[in-house]
């Protein structure tokens, strides 16, 4: 799996929507090294809690598994 990290995240429906694109694993690797699996609904909301209890979000790191979907997320990062 590939890591990304991706900093200043201020479309959050946006990059999901970018995520649901995806065709393989992309996980969201929290500080204390858990993944949790951002194609699940339930972990996109756990993640959101997460990410807006510590009040903004300025780096979060994500693994992605298919080479096609880094390609997608980087394309997400230029274009927004």
């Amino acid at each position: 799996m590939n890591n990304i990290k991706i900093t200043n995240i201020t479309d959050v429906d946006s990059f999901f929507k970018t995520v649901d694109q995806c065709k393989g694993e992309i996980e969201l690797v929290t500080s204390e090294g858990d993944r949790l699996n951002l194609r699940s609904k339930l972990c996109q909301y756990v993640s959101l809690t997460k990410i807006f209890s510590e009040a903004k979000i300025d780096e979060i790191t994500i693994a992605v598994a298919d080479s096609d979907d880094v390609q997608l997320l980087l394309q997400y990062l230029i274009t927004r």
